[in-house]
């Protein structure tokens, strides 16, 4: 069986720049913000940690990666579709609580504050692309 990482065609380059610059980078920061509130609370926890894992996708329509598992003998070949295999859920539990729901925060807010430059620019995008590993250990 061979294994390989891909990721989804998704939205075309040029209509992500344009989303980015138009409505990505400041609703990424309401975005931010209101998972992370909603992080504060019980009841909202559930949606925060969904919203934090998807600032990449807010930020720039990042398409998502997936696992495509190929395997067969002679004529006949499979592929497979398969999400990214994540870290045990109590280890990413454990980090979530003790440093996932306050270092998200700190991050999130820097790189957003660094990709308001366009030197920065770079660097906040790479930090919000590592945000969901960050909050809940998360591969994406």
């Amino acid at each position: 069986m061979s294994r390989t990482r891909v990721q989804d065609a998704g939205t075309p380059f040029l209509i992500r720049v344009l989303y980015f610059f138009l409505f990505g980078w400041w609703f990424t920061g309401v975005w931010i913000n209101v998972g992370w509130a909603l992080n504060a609370t019980i009841l909202g926890l559930p949606l925060g940690v969904w919203m934090l894992n998807r600032v990449p996708a807010v930020l720039a329509l990042r398409p998502t990666r997936r696992l495509v598992e190929t395997y067969g003998r002679g004529e006949h070949a499979y592929v497979r579709l398969r999400d990214l295999p994540q870290r045990p859920w109590v280890l990413r539990l454990i980090w979530f609580v003790l440093v996932g729901w306050w270092a998200s925060l700190l991050w999130a807010n820097v790189a957003w504050v660094i990709s308001a430059t366009v030197l920065g620019l770079p660097l906040g995008i790479w930090m919000f692309n590592r945000l969901p590993a960050i909050t809940t250990l998360m591969r994406t």
